[in-house]
């Protein structure tokens, strides 16, 4: 069974930083990209960073370029975002998602976590 399990989330104040994780198992996720997508409260679930299957290539949403990393263990099975210079517009639960490709996640992955909800106060 295909798990991809999210951790990280919380409460924190603005300008301030977070860790979210999302370990993947239950299958070899070689060729699979894999990232971050988030929904906050009344609005439609948007992408947020991922990288290739390869690794080569990382992609970000413009409104978190330069404050978000996306990031990797070298056994390719935990994914990690990492979050500074958060903004109360942030709140929301972030969702872990892999999709079968070497580019960019689309907007329907093969595999979706449950969420971390990550709320910041202003």
């Amino acid at each position: 069974q295909v798990q991809l399990v999210e951790s990280g989330g919380g409460l924190v104040q603005a300008g301030g930083s977070l860790r979210l994780s999302c370990a993947a198992s239950g299958r070899t996720f070689t060729f699979y990209a894999m990232g971050w997508f988030r929904q906050a409260p009344g609005k439609e679930r948007e992408f947020v960073s991922s990288f290739s299957w390869s690794g080569r290539n990382t992609y970000y949403a413009d409104s978190v370029k330069g404050r978000f990393t996306i990031s990797r263990d070298n056994g390719k099975d935990t994914v990690y975002l990492q979050m500074s210079s958060l903004e109360p517009e942030d709140t929301a639960i972030y969702y872990c998602a892999a999709e079968r490709t070497d580019y960019k996640l689309g907007p329907s992955p093969d595999y979706w976590g449950q969420g971390t909800q990550v709320t910041v106060s202003s």
